[in-house]
């Protein structure tokens, strides 16, 4: 993961896993980023990887939940999704046709995002996606 400088804000936030609170993280995630070039990529990021949580493992079970972490530094914006788990595999990417109607959701977060790291967190997994500014990562200079 992105090394974020001592200057990097983070915020966290937990949801119990009704659909419903998918609109939540994304209206969270968009008051924190008011302002940013990048603000509507991550809020669309955050809202697939909820929904994805609620979806596909006990995050979306009775007493479910699933947790948000947002760190904010000059380089980059990192959000993860932690998931209640319950599916005994990791997320991953699926290569669906245009036609499919699900399983798009991580290949698009993935298409939107610079760089996006999946490990198991506690029983379950949590997925960051990462967007870099135009520094880019350690201060650089975009491609």
């Amino acid at each position: 993961m992105h090394e974020y400088t001592s200057s990097a804000r983070v915020w966290g936030l937990s949801c119990p896993g009704f659909p419903e609170e998918v609109s939540r993280a994304r209206r969270w995630t968009r008051d924190i980023l008011r302002g940013s070039p990048l603000a509507e990529d991550a809020e669309l990021i955050v809202s697939e990887l909820s929904a994805n949580a609620i979806l596909h493992t006990a995050s979306g079970q009775a007493s479910g939940s699933f947790h948000l972490a947002l760190a904010v530094s000059p380089q980059a914006i990192a959000l993860s999704v932690t998931d209640d788990g319950g599916t005994g595999t990791a997320p991953k990417v699926k290569h669906q046709d245009q036609e499919a109607e699900h399983g798009r959701g991580l290949g698009m977060v993935s298409a939107l995002a610079h760089r996006v790291v999946v490990h198991a967190s506690h029983g379950g997994h949590t997925v960051t996606a990462e967007l870099f500014t135009q520094a880019g990562p350690a201060g650089g200079h975009p491609c």
